[in-house]
């Protein structure tokens, strides 16, 4: 298995992190480049739940 940091799809942790920083910015949570290991449980949660919320309405508009 392939380690995180070697993507098979060129510029795909470029789009991941566009991706979270502006997940995290609609629900109010102030990421940083890097480490953010200072984020709360419910901050991270919020993040990444705002994030599924966003993949399931674009999958659910492109099925259409």
């Amino acid at each position: 298995m392939s380690s995180n940091k070697n993507s098979m799809v060129p510029n795909a942790r470029e789009a991941m992190n566009k991706f979270k920083m502006e997940a995290a910015n609609e629900v109010g949570v102030n990421l940083k480049q890097g480490y953010n290991g200072d984020l709360t449980s419910k901050e991270a949660g919020s993040v990444g739940g705002q994030m599924v919320k966003k993949m399931i309405k674009s999958y659910e508009e492109n099925m259409q």
